[in-house]
């Protein structure tokens, strides 16, 4: 009885494992899932973004501004990233980005709204399309100048990295010159090549 007790206990203590193991199995996957819908919904929204943007009037003209600015705002994003890593004092920066990018999603959203309410009304609201106009301008040109004031740093790095550079290649060139010809040898060749041309004209005195 002792031995069917414990091989009963293997058995329960195996299909619990099992249990578990099934458990977690079934969370990953439904997490996957929901992250492959998402990822499915954007890429749906992005490409739905592209084809509208191929047409005309209003609605197109919105919808290519919306792809303007995700592509002012990803390489805004890529530009803070990149001298994240190079290890630049940036101050506020990436928090400011963070803003910017929050803002930027809700003027997207809002370019999308207009834009569907175009495509299926007659009524053109010139007014709302001038604001959004006038902020779509300001939130590229303050990505704009983002990316201008990093790529200025960039340069000054490039340029400090570049001088001394030179001076190092300067210094050792000149390390490498052979070393100036002391005065006092000098008058020494030079009188020991007059001594030699004397005895050779008092020799050939001496032997005509």
């Amino acid at each position: 009885m002792a031995n069917i007790g414990e091989f009963l206990v293997i058995v329960l203590v195996i299909l619990a494992f099992l249990l578990l193991l099934g458990g977690i199995g079934i969370y990953l996957l439904v997490k996957l899932g929901k992250k492959a819908a998402v990822k499915a919904k954007e890429a749906t929204v992005r490409l739905s973004t592209h084809v509208n943007a191929m047409g005309t009037g209003d609605a197109a003209e919105v919808e290519r501004l919306r792809l303007d600015l995700r592509r002012e705002v990803s390489l805004t994003r890529q530009a803070v990233e990149q001298a994240q890593r190079q290890g630049w004092g940036l101050g506020d920066l990436p928090h400011l980005l963070a803003d910017l990018t929050a803002q930027a999603d809700v003027h997207d959203s809002q370019l999308g709204m207009y834009a569907q309410q175009r495509r299926v009304s007659p009524y053109v609201d010139h007014a709302t399309l001038g604001r959004l106009r006038e902020h779509q301008a300001k939130l590229t040109a303050m990505c704009a100048r983002i990316r201008a004031d990093l790529l200025g740093d960039q340069v000054q790095h490039t340029a400090t990295g570049i001088a001394d550079l030179s001076s190092r290649t300067d210094l050792e060139i000149e390390a490498r010159r052979q070393a100036p010809v002391d005065p006092l040898d000098q008058i020494d060749e030079l009188y020991r090549r007059t001594m030699e041309e004397r005895r050779t004209v008092e020799e050939r005195k001496d032997h005509p």
